[in-house]
């Protein structure tokens, strides 16, 4: 059965094509529901809603969920609340 744990490695796995870090550290991930063994659904967000990346980066981790066993990924894009940069992250990047 797919844990929570096995999809943050997923996710921690995969980086944001323009930041070059990966979409759990950046908070990307707003929601992780485990429907069942073959069924999970993910709510993420996107740096900007102009994210060009967005369609490669739900296909790809898509992709890599159902690698690890999950035939039905359920991937919802919001904006709400918009994505904001952690002050940790914010210093990573520079930005503080």
């Amino acid at each position: 059965m797919i844990t929570q744990e096995d999809l943050i490695e997923v996710f921690k796995g995969y980086d944001d094509p323009e930041l070059n870090i990966d979409v759990w550290t950046l908070g990307l991930i707003y929601k992780i529901e485990i429907i069942d063994d073959e069924h999970v659904k993910i709510v993420l967000t996107f740096t900007s809603p102009m994210c060009p990346f967005g369609p490669e980066m739900v296909a790809e981790l898509k992709k890599r969920i159902q690698a690890k066993g999950v035939k039905t990924v359920d991937i919802e894009i919001t904006f709400e609340p918009a994505w904001e940069p952690s002050e940790e992250l914010k210093e990573m990047l520079g930005l503080s």
